[in-house]
């Protein structure tokens, strides 16, 4: 039996709360100290989960214990020399990826958000016990962790019961999914996959998505176990579970070792009868496909600064762009190679994104190292000046990864590719990573790695391109390959240099302002509310229809409320920019 037990209980989905009771034998005699996780693996920001924890109590036998909070997180207990038994709850209403949500419909929860770590006992095996609540009985569990074995009693798949883990950091890599949703199973290279859909799911065609999704998911284990094509996940679990929440226009995603938890527009899922591929079904597939990416690249294959996590502070590290910019490159490019996307469309979403990253003068100010460092209080606290400021790691990490492997490709004719090197990182980080605790990527490690895979010494472009701020000569590299890289303007429309949206009252508010545009110029500032141009009243839905009126270099009045001060100013209206990256395949004669 092991020395911590925890028991959840999803005890009143009215009002969202769990009731969380954890049992230790042998505590700490000079006084146990628990703590909860202050933010989770994937999401890089200090969350402070414990602020929805309440009613912690402790006792031994029938006896209360005193409990001190240490710190905004962590909690001692009294001495005491037998059994401890701690009960509490956790409020849950957070329909997100990271967190914890449970209603009369569902539960969901991320480890990190509602198990307390005993301290001292952080290596050692844990069992947890999933007990259906008075109203919840007829829901089923959907999760990773394994079932654990009593004697010859095994809880079985899907029930409410105990399961196993061997030690904190697994217990809390696998969220569970409570409810009755809808449920595709797949087996591919041997490996079960279940793709667990909440939330309402009117004519959805299941089936085509686990038959992309299975697509997806045998290209990848292919790609990185082409001999024994063996799932890395089977090392700590027996399945793999996609948990999607789907509502009606979030999006979003973060991975565990052997399941992902995503949440989806209904409106990006085909539906049956409709065999089209739409932008935004593209769009889910490559959510999918990022976060079973990540199966292999962040989850085993670890920067150094994350063997192990550390969850009560910020693990820094300045390689972000290797584990989330190289799974953003991949992401699509597993799509094309698996044929859930054809060539045409490859290009058509790699376009989007060098527009993207040239769209954003942050890039200027930004190294994808810095960005990667600073993930903690900038790229994850991003306010109106952001895109002025910083750039994406994963945007501009994954065209790193791009110029990377166009360099090699280049330099090799084509024989040796960042293939190669993904395969290397796996070899020597990944393999055996949850059995031998094998160490991470260290911070100046990724050239000499990049060389001894390929043959390739790119140490001086991977400074360039990753600790320096100027663009990547993304068209010399891809015209060697037969691609053409060119811009066009998007819009005739003359601009100002800003991006203006409708507010949650409907009035046409500036988000954005460029810096070195038209609405800068004229002293405009994001979170105006603009009211008329030259007299003509500014909606958000006609904005571009009432600046088809005039030509780039005409002067407008411009009034505005700025909080609930009435202002105007001129402003020199723009030429449209030329920012549209296009990409096209040129003819073999041609290259």
């Amino acid at each position: 039996m092991p020395s911590v037990s925890y028991q959840i209980t999803p005890a009143d989905p009215a009002a969202h709360y769990f009731d969380v009771q954890i049992t230790i034998d042998n505590p700490d005699r000079k006084g146990q100290i628990v703590s909860l996780p202050a933010w989770i693996p994937g999401s890089y920001l200090i969350r402070d989960f414990s602020r929805h924890i309440h009613s912690l109590t402790a006792k031994t036998g029938r006896s209360p214990l005193a409990v001190t909070k240490l710190d905004n997180h962590t909690w001692q207990i009294a001495p005491c020399s037998r059994r401890l038994t701690l009960n509490y709850r956790v409020y849950a209403w957070d329909l997100s990826v990271r967190c914890a949500h449970l209603d009369q419909t569902h539960g969901f929860f991320n480890g990190t958000s509602v198990f307390l770590k005993v301290h001292g006992r952080e290596k050692q095996p844990c069992q947890v016990t999933i007990e259906a609540g008075n109203s919840t009985r007829h829901w089923r569990v959907y999760t990773s962790l394994r079932p654990a074995r009593r004697g010859r009693r095994t809880t079985l798949p899907h029930r409410f019961g105990v399961y196993e883990a061997p030690d904190y950091d697994a217990l809390v890599d696998h969220p569970v999914e409570m409810g009755t949703p809808h449920v595709e199973t797949f087996t591919v290279s041997g490996a079960r996959h279940e793709m667990v859909f909440t939330g309402v799911l009117p004519n959805v065609d299941f089936k085509r998505i686990a038959r992309d999704t299975a697509k997806i998911c045998e290209t990848q284990i292919r790609f990185f176990e082409p001999q024994s094509q063996r799932a890395p996940f089977l090392d700590s679990a027996d399945r793999y579970v996609f948990m999607t929440y789907v509502t009606g226009k979030d999006y979003g995603g973060l991975e565990h070792r052997a399941s992902t938890a995503l949440v989806a527009s209904r409106q990006d899922l085909p539906v049956i009868g409709n065999d089209a591929r739409s932008e935004g079904y593209t769009g889910f597939l490559g959510l999918v496909s990022h976060e079973y990416f990540h199966t292999w690249n962040v989850k085993r294959i670890k920067p150094q600064a994350f063997v192990p996590y550390d969850l009560s502070r910020p693990n820094l590290t300045s390689l972000l762009w290797i584990f989330e910019g190289f799974t953003s490159y991949y992401d699509d490019l597993m799509l094309l190679r698996a044929g859930a996307i054809d060539e045409k469309d490859y290009l058509r979403l790699l376009a989007k994104t060098i527009t993207g990253v040239h769209r954003a003068p942050g890039r200027f100010k930004q190294s994808v190292a810095d960005s990667s460092f600073d993930a903690w209080n900038r790229y994850y606290r991003q306010d109106e000046s952001s895109i002025n400021n910083i750039v994406s790691y994963y945007t501009k990490g994954s065209l790193v990864a791009l110029a990377l492997d166009l360099s090699i490709r280049n330099a090799t004719g084509n024989r040796k590719s960042l293939d190669d090197v993904m395969r290397l990182l796996w070899d020597r980080f990944g393999r055996r990573f949850y059995q031998s605790r094998q160490h991470g990527v260290q911070e100046h490690e990724f050239a000499g790695l990049l060389k001894q895979a390929t043959g390739v010494d790119l140490q001086a472009f991977i400074e360039t391109a990753t600790i320096q701020t100027e663009d990547l000569p993304l068209a010399s590299l891809l015209a060697k390959q037969g691609v053409q890289l060119s811009w066009q303007t998007e819009s005739r429309t003359p601009g100002i240099g800003a991006n203006l949206r409708a507010t949650a009252s409907g009035e046409p508010g500036l988000v954005q302002v460029i810096e070195g545009g038209a609405a800068h110029a004229a002293g405009l500032s994001a979170g105006d509310i603009l009211l008329a141009m030259d007299g003509l009243r500014i909606e958000a839905a006609s904005w571009d229809k009432l600046l088809e009126r005039y030509q780039p270099g005409q002067q407008v009045v411009i009034h505005y409320f700025r909080r609930d001060e009435l202002r105007s100013t001129q402003l020199t209206l723009q030429e449209p920019a030329n920012d549209k990256c296009n990409l096209t395949r040129q003819p073999a004669s041609q290259h």
